[in-house]
């Protein structure tokens, strides 16, 4: 198992960031982010806080790097491939935080990554005037960012193999070997999942770095913009990443062109 934190800051209000954090998909970053679901979302009646479950698809593929340390045909070879991502998250708006934890839900066998987020509002001494105060300028917001990887990889086989070496009477040479070969059997394994758990934490510092940049491109559009900013930001980004022709526009297109046959005759 390995972890990877780290801590940055956005020179935005917490409302802002907050507001963003949910409006974040698709930008200029994310085009890999094909839809975003809100399965739940409610209020708590006794604390105020906002949760809410949302789930991500993406396009996704297993590494090239790990896929080299798998048995041929597990994880795919095409780079097509689609992941679900289940995001969950809580918001304190009196009290100024939100968390966040985000999951894979394929591969997991092979790498399991859980990502938790903490934000947090922090109010600036200076002298801002109650318009800046009002403003969110005196005011900036911490992320704390954890990441769990584990592989599980092969654990199921070794497992497998115990309980029937635990059952069978072999020969005394074979009780003498099979030691050795589990022996060594759990080494490789082990040595398997470090490499697939670091493999996912290299690749992790890159996504997080390109999800800041994200996030203050879809802060900037609030700050300019307002929501209608955003949303026409949103649209832009949806174009560049699946054309004017997207597979929802000639879905829509497809609809009124046959209810306009209809009018028609």
């Amino acid at each position: 198992m390995k972890f990877f934190e780290n801590i940055s800051t956005y020179e935005y209000s917490f409302p802002a960031v907050s507001l963003a954090y949910f409006l974040r998909y698709p930008n200029p970053y994310s085009r890999h982010v094909l839809t975003t679901d809100v399965i739940e979302r409610y209020v708590d009646p006794q604390t105020g806080r906002l949760h809410t479950t949302r789930l991500h698809l993406k396009k996704s593929k297993v590494p090239a790097g790990i896929l080299k340390l798998l048995p041929k045909g597990i994880g795919g070879s095409d780079s097509s491939g689609q992941s679900y991502i289940l995001e969950t998250t809580v918001v304190d708006a009196r009290e100024g935080w939100m968390e966040t934890e985000s999951r894979n839900m394929e591969w997991t066998g092979i790498l399991s990554v859980v990502e938790k987020q903490r934000y947090q509002r922090e109010v600036l001494e200076g002298e801002g005037t109650t318009t800046t105060a009002a403003q969110g300028a005196d005011e900036r917001t911490n992320v704390k960012t954890t990441v769990t990887f584990r592989s599980r990889f092969g654990q199921g086989k070794l497992l497998g193999g115990r309980s029937r070496s635990e059952t069978a009477t072999p020969s005394s040479k074979a009780e003498d070997e099979a030691p050795k070969r589990g022996f060594f059997a759990s080494l490789s394994t082990a040595g398997v999942q470090r490499t697939i758990e670091l493999i996912g934490l290299n690749r992790t510092r890159d996504a997080i770095l390109s999800s800041k940049k994200g996030m203050n491109i879809v802060l900037e559009r609030l700050r300019h913009g307002g929501i209608v900013g955003v949303l026409e930001g949103m649209r832009q980004d949806r174009e560049a990443a699946f054309g004017p022709d997207g597979p929802w526009k000639r879905v829509w297109l497809h609809g009124s062109g046959s209810h306009a046959e209809e009018d028609d005759g």
